[in-house]
C-alpha cells in the first residue's frame, strides 16, 4: 500500500552516511567519514558485478564494526535479496542458517576455518575474500567446496569505502588483487610520488568516487593520508594506503605487503609478506604468519605455520625448503607450528596474540656443546648472530654469518680466551665442533690489552688520523672527507629532546669533542670537556610548497659541503630544518678523522635509544663506554711498531712487489696531470634471483658473495684494460677488537687486493685465488694503508692515486634501525659530487636484489660509459653462473642489443643499410681521442709526434 515513488529527502551526496572506526597499522582507532556518494558508488559497482541470484542470500559473516559488513548488508538489500543473520558465522557447522546462503563475504582466516570444519553451506555459489592476503592454498580449498563456482579476491581500505580492487580468481590461478573498481583510480608511486615502471614495486595510492571525506576531528592525520592527486584531475585527492604493490605486464595489481611490514633484520630490509608467501607455497603448509621479534639489532624473524589436515611439519625441513627460493637472511630463525592462527573479533589474524617463540634449532638436530671450548664458541656465535642458541654442528654461514661477523667472532675469541684465531679458520672450520678443534691448537694472542690511558700527557693520533691530518694541511678547506647523513622526520618532534640526545652522544664519545693540532714532532689530539651541545635550527616555514623543498635541498647541500677546521672544531655538527609543524629534516655531519661508516650505525642506534628514553622522562639506558678512541690510538701506536710492524709490512711488500702502478682503463677524456675529486654516481639494482645465484655459487666454492663480486670486478677491469695484473682497493671495518665495536671513530682501513689473471684461468680457479688473497689480507689487516704507502714508497704521480685506482665494497656494516617515537623517518638521498678514485663500486644486499652505486671521476668518464660498464659487469656475472669453468677471457660482456650494434650494424655497408651517423660519429670521436692520448703520452715520454 506504500507509494512507489522515491521518498523526499534533504540528504545530499556529500553528507556523511556513516562513520567507521579503523586502527590500521597504528593501533589507535580513527573514525573514517564515508559519504553517501562513496557508498552509492561502491554499491553501484556491486550491482553490476554480482548477479541477482548470487545476491539472493548473503551471509552476515562479519562484525557491524568491520567495513565488509557494508557489502553484506546493503549489497543484497539494494537487489531485493536477503541478509542471512546467524549468532556466530564461525559455528555454521552447529548453527544451520534458516535461509538459503548463496554468497559468503569474509576474511581468508575465517573462510579457512569454515572450510576446515566443513561448515560452508551447500547452497553457496560465490565466495568473496578480503581484508588479508589470500593464500593460493586457500583458493584451491575453496574451490574444493562443491557448490562454489566463483571466488573473488577483493582489496580495499575503509578510507576507500570497503573495496578498491577486485579479481575473479580462476581455478588453479595464483591470487592477485586485480584491477580497480569502476570510477576508482589506482597509482603505484615511489617515495617522490612519481609512477614506477611496470613490474617495479611502489606504494599504492587510491582515488575516485569511493574515497572517504577523511578522519573525524583528525585534520592533521587527514592531510597526511589524503594527498593531492598529482596525476589526476585538478583539485582531487588520493589516499595513501601504505601497501606495497606492483603492476604486472597484463595490467593486474600484485600485492606485496605492507610498507610498515617491511622490517630490517641484521641490516637487511625484508618484506614479511614475501616470506609468508614462500611458506604458503610449501605443499604441507595451510597458512603462515611471519613477524620480526626483538628490538633494533636484536630483531629476528619468527614464522608461525599451520599444517594441512593430516600433515606434519618440521621447522628445519621448512627452512631447508625456503632456502631453495629465498636468501639466507630472509629464512626465519624460528619456526613454530600451531594448531591454528589466533584470530581477532573480525576474523583477522591477531598478531599480538601469537605466542612467544621457542628457542630455534639452527641445525637439523640440535646438539649441545660438550666441552668448555665448544660452550664458549657457541655462546659467542649466538651473541654475534643474534640467535638464542647454537649447536655444535651448526654452520656459521648457513646461520647468516659473513666476513664482517666472522671478524667479530675472532675479536670475541681473542678477548675471552686469549687465543689468536685467524679469520680463515671460520671459512675452513665453519661449525662449532670443527672450530673448537682448531682453537685448541692455536697459540695465545699477540696483541696487548686495550685499556684506558692517562690524559695527562698529549695523546697521539692513530695512523689513519695522521694521514688525514697531513692531507688537510696540504689541502685545507675541502669537504672531501665529510661524513654526512640526512633524514626527514615526519610527525611530532620534541626538539629539546633531540638536542639532549645528540648532546649525550657527544658526551659519551670523546672523538666528537676532539681537535687536532701540530705538535713536536708529530700532531696531537686534544679532547674538550663536555659542555652544552647546541642543535642548529633553520626555520623554512615562511617558504611555500616547492620553494620550501628547494630551499631545504639547497640548505642540506650547503651543510654537507661546509668544511671543518681540524684545529678548532667542533668536528661534529647537527642542523635541523623546520619545514612545518610536523615535518623536519635533520642533517648530521662529521669529519672522517673522527668517524666512519660503522660509526653512523652507532650514532643512529644511540640517538634512537636516548630519544626514546628522554621523551618518557627516563635516564639514559646506555652503559658507559669501556674505552675511547684516543685509547685505541695509543694502543695502536704502542703495539704496531718495531718487529711487529716490520713483520706485517714485509708481508705486504712481498705481496705487492712489482705490481703495475696504474690501471690503464680506456677513458672518455685524457687523464689530467693533477687529478681532482670531481665525481658523480650511477645507481643500479640487479634482480634478487641474480644475488641468490651468486651467493649460492660462493657457498659451493667455500667463498663469500664479496669474493665472487671482487673476482668478477677484476675480470671486467682486466678485459677493459688488457692487463692481467689487477690491484683493487677494498675498505675493511678495522674493528678487530670487541672493545671498540661500540665506539664512534675512524677505524676503517683499506686493503690492496692483487690478482693474477695470466694464462686465462677459469673463473672457478680465479675465485679460489681471490679467496686466498682476501683471507690472507684480512689476517694482515692491522697495517694501516698510510704505513703501507710509506713503506712501499711508490713513485709519486699526482695524476692518479697510489697502489690502486679502483675500489670495491660490499656494504654489510651493522646500521641501526632509524626509529624515533611518534615519527616516521625517511632517508634523504645525498647526491655524490666527489670521487676519491677513478672508479668505485659499492654493493648492498637488499630484499629487492643486489643494489649498488658506481662512483666515478667525471674528469675521466661520461655517464653513458659508466652505465655500459654496469651492464657489462652484470652480463659477465650472469655468464659466470652459466659457465663457472669457462676461461675468464671467454666470459660474455655484451647483451643481445649491444652485441647486434657492435657486431651487425657496424658491419653494414652503405648500400645495405643507411649509415647510422650517431653511432659512427661516436666511434670515430673515440678513435680520434684515443689517438690524441697516445700522441700526448709519446710526447711526454720524449717520443716524436
Amino acid at each position: 500500500t506504500e507509494s512507489q515513488e522515491a521518498p523526499v529527502t534533504q540528504v545530499r551526496a556529500e553528507n556523511v552516511a556513516y562513520l567507521i572506526y579503523t586502527s590500521g597499522s597504528t593501533g589507535r582507532p580513527k573514525g573514517v567519514a564515508v559519504t553517501h556518494r562513496n557508498a552509492v558508488a561502491f554499491l553501484g559497482w556491486a550491482q553490476k558485478r554480482f548477479e541477482e541470484e548470487e545476491m539472493k542470500g548473503v551471509l552476515a559473516a562479519t562484525s557491524l564494526n568491520f567495513d565488509l559488513s557494508v557489502f553484506e548488508l546493503f549489497g543484497p538489500l539494494v537487489r531485493g535479496g536477503s541478509v542471512v543473520v546467524v549468532r556466530n558465522a564461525l559455528q555454521l557447522a552447529e548453527e544451520k542458517p534458516e535461509a538459503e546462503v548463496t554468497l559468503v563475504n569474509t576474511v581468508p582466516s575465517a573462510m579457512a576455518q569454515l572450510v576446515r570444519l566443513g561448515a560452508v553451506p551447500e547452497t553457496v555459489r560465490v565466495v568473496n575474500l578480503a581484508g588479508e592476503a589470500l593464500p593460493e592454498t586457500l583458493a584451491k580449498a575453496v574451490y574444493g567446496v562443491g557448490s562454489v563456482s566463483k571466488l573473488y579476491n577483493l582489496y580495499g581500505p575503509s578510507e576507500d569505502t570497503t573495496y578498491s580492487t577486485w579479481s575473479l580468481v580462476g581455478r588453479g590461478e595464483v591470487p592477485n588483487i586485480g584491477r580497480p573498481l569502476t570510477n576508482t583510480r589506482a597509482y603505484v608511486l615511489d617515495r617522490y610520488l612519481e609512477p614506477v615502471p611496470v613490474g617495479v614495486a611502489g606504494e599504492l595510492y587510491l582515488a575516485g568516487e569511493g574515497q572517504a571525506r577523511g578522519y573525524l576531528l583528525r585534520p592533521e592525520l587527514t592531510a597526511e593520508k589524503f594527498l593531492p592527486e598529482v596525476h589526476g584531475p585538478a583539485g582531487s585527492r588520493m589516499y595513501r594506503t601504505g601497501d606495497r604493490v606492483r603492476y604486472r605486464g597484463d595490467g593486474v595489481l600484485e600485492y606485496l605487503g605492507r610498507v610498515d611490514f617491511q622490517v630490517k633484520v641484521r641490516g637487511f630490509r625484508i618484506e614479511l609478506g614475501e616470506v609468508e608467501s614462500a611458506l604458503r607455497r610449501v605443499e604441507k603448509v595451510k597458512d603462515a604468519v611471519v613477524v620480526a621479534k626483538g628490538e633494533g639489532g636484536e630483531k629476528r624473524l619468527v614464522a608461525y605455520v599451520v599444517a594441512k589436515e593430516g600433515e606434519g611439519l618440521e621447522g628445519e625441513e621448512l627452512k631447508a625448503q625456503l632456502r631453495q627460493g629465498l636468501p639466507e637472511y630472509m629464512v626465519p630463525g624460528v619456526v613454530m607450528v600451531l594448531d591454528a592462527l589466533p584470530l581477532n573479533a573480525n576474523g583477522k589474524v591477531d598478531r599480538k596474540a601469537l605466542p612467544e617463540p621457542e628457542a630455534p634449532k639452527a641445525g637439523s638436530a640440535y646438539e649441545a656443546p660438550r666441552t668448555r671450548t665448544e660452550a664458549k664458541l657457541a655462546s659467542i656465535w649466538a651473541e654475534v648472530l643474534r640467535v638464542p642458541r647454537v649447536g655444535v654442528r651448526d654452520n656459521f654461514f648457513a646461520l647468516g654469518g659473513h666476513s664482517l661477523l666472522a671478524t667479530q667472532v675472532v675479536s670475541r675469541v681473542r678477548m675471552e680466551t686469549g687465543a689468536e684465531l685467524p679469520l680463515r679458520a671460520l671459512f675452513e672450520a665453519p661449525t662449532v665442533e670443527a672450530l673448537a678443534l682448531r682453537l685448541e691448537k692455536t697459540g695465545s694472542a699477540k696483541a696487548p690489552a686495550l685499556v684506558p690511558v692517562s690524559r695527562d700527557a698529549p695523546l697521539p693520533l692513530s695512523f689513519a688520523q695522521q694521514r688525514l691530518w697531513f692531507i688537510d694541511q696540504l689541502e685545507p678547506g675541502t669537504a672531501l672527507y665529510n661524513v654526512p647523513v640526512a633524514v626527514r622526520l615526519e610527525g611530532t618532534l620534541r626538539q629539546d629532546v633531540l638536542e639532549r640526545a645528540l648532546g649525550e652522544v657527544v658526551r659519551r664519545h670523546e672523538a666528537l669533542r676532539t681537535t687536532f693540532v701540530a705538535g713536536d714532532p708529530e700532531p696531537v689530539q686534544r679532547t674538550a670537556s663536555h659542555g652544552a651541545f647546541t642543535l642548529s635550527v633553520d626555520d623554512l616555514t615562511s617558504n611555500d610548497g616547492d620553494a620550501r623543498e628547494s630551499a631545504a635541498r639547497r640548505r642540506v647541500e650547503q651543510e654537507v659541503l661546509r668544511p671543518f677546521e681540524l684545529a678548532h672544531g667542533p668536528l661534529f655538527r647537527a642542523l635541523l630544518l623546520k619545514l612545518d609543524a610536523r615535518e623536519h629534516v635533520l642533517v648530521v655531519t662529521m669529519h672522517h678523522i673522527v668517524s666512519d661508516g660503522w660509526s653512523l650505525g652507532v650514532l643512529v642506534r644511540e640517538v634512537g635509544a636516548l630519544y626514546a628514553a628522554f621523551v618518557q622522562g627516563q635516564p639514559s639506558p646506555l652503559p658507559e663506554l669501556p674505552v675511547q678512541y684516543a685509547d685505541y690510538a695509543a694502543w695502536q701506536r704502542g703495539w704496531l711498531q718495531g718487529a711487529t710492524l716490520q713483520r706485517e709490512v714485509d708481508y705486504w711488500k712481498r705481496k705487492l712487489s712489482g705490481a703495475p702502478p696504474v690501471l690503464e682503463l680506456p677513458t672518455d677524456r685524457p687523464r689530467p696531470a693533477v687529478r681532482t675529486t670531481a665525481g658523480a654516481t650511477q645507481p643500479f639494482l640487479w634482480p634478487r634471483e641474480l644475488a641468490q645465484e651468486l651467493r649460492g655459487l660462493a657457498q659451493r666454492e667455500g667463498a663469500s658473495l664479496y669474493m665472487v663480486l671482487l673476482a668478477g670486478w677484476q675480470v671486467l677491469l682486466s678485459r677493459y684494460s688488457g692487463q692481467e695484473d689487477i690491484s683493487v682497493g677494498s675498505p675493511i671495518a678495522g674493528r678487530t677488537r670487541s672493545e671498540v665495536e661500540g665506539l664512534i671513530g675512524f677505524f676503517v682501513n683499506t686493503l690492496v687486493l692483487r690478482t693474477d689473471l695470466s694464462g686465462a684461468p677459469s673463473f672457478r680457479s680465479l675465485l679460489q685465488q681471490v679467496r686466498e688473497t682476501v683471507l690472507e689480507a684480512q689476517e694482515h689487516q692491522e697495517v694501516p694503508f698510510e704505513k703501507l704507502v710509506e713503506a712501499l714508497q711508490p713513485q709519486r704521480d699526482r695524476s692518479h692515486t697510489p697502489l690502486f685506482q679502483t675500489l670495491l665494497a660490499l656494504q654489510n656494516v651493522p646500521v641501526g634501525e632509524a626509529m624515533l617515537p611518534g615519527m616516521s623517518l625517511k632517508p634523504v638521498t645525498l647526491e655524490g659530487r666527489t670521487s676519491k678514485f677513478d672508479l668505485s663500486v659499492f654493493f648492498m644486499e637488499t630484499a629487492d636484489g643486489l643494489s649498488g652505486v658506481f662512483e666515478y671521476s667525471t674528469d675521466l668518464f661520461e655517464p653513458a660509459t659508466v652505465r655500459r660498464m654496469v651492464e657489462h659487469l652484470r652480463v659477465l656475472l650472469e655468464g659466470v653462473l652459466l659457465q663457472p669453468e669457462a676461461a675468464v677471457t671467454r666470459l660474455p660482456m655484451l647483451d643481445a642489443a649491444e652485441r647486434r650494434q657492435v657486431v651487425e650494424l657496424q658491419n653494414q655497408t652503405a648500400t645495405d643499410y643507411p649509415r647510422d651517423v650517431s653511432v659512427h660519429a661516436r666511434f670515430e670521436e673515440q678513435a680520434r681521442r684515443r689517438a690524441g692520448e697516445v700522441a700526448l703520452k709519446s710526447a711526454e715520454e720524449g717520443g716524436t709526434l
